[in-house]
């Protein structure tokens, strides 16, 4: 199956569910085996080693994943950095989900989800007040 491109200018596909799990195990333990890798993320008794193997050659192919063959056991990276593709799946789901408007998106998360707590909604209040002085830096003549 092919999937279709990201929005990124990578143009790589946006990974499935369990390609994002070993994404995010890499991502947290830096450059492993798939042997690690295995043994990090699956019960050995649930899943064999050859079906981790074979998920990682294939993201390897599509281009998620670096492999370093220098060695006897293979070592896989990611290509891209957790943030760039929380990114793009965020924009991605945004773009879906709410036609394209983050506004939607953060009144639905404050009003219906678990509500935020005061450390939260400070941060909030901060990073909203630095997209505020951005704009009127960009907007002075």
């Amino acid at each position: 199956m092919v999937r279709k491109p990201d929005n990124s200018t990578s143009g790589l596909p946006a990974p499935t569910p369990a390609e994002l799990r070993i994404l995010q195990y890499l991502w947290e333990h830096g450059p492993s085996t798939v042997r690690a890798v295995h043994l990090g993320l699956y019960d050995p008794f649930d899943t064999a080693y050859t079906t981790v193997l074979k998920q990682m050659q294939i993201m390897h192919e599509k281009g998620l994943l670096h492999r370093d063959s220098s060695n006897r056991a293979h070592v896989y990276k990611p290509t891209r950095a957790r943030e760039q593709v929380q990114k793009n799946l965020l924009k991605d789901f945004v773009s879906r989900v709410y036609q394209g408007s983050s506004a939607r998106l953060v009144l639905q998360a404050l009003g219906t989800s678990t509500p935020a707590s005061a450390d939260e909604l400070d941060q909030i209040r901060e990073f909203l007040d630095s997209l505020e002085a951005d704009l009127r830096k960009e907007n002075k003549p």
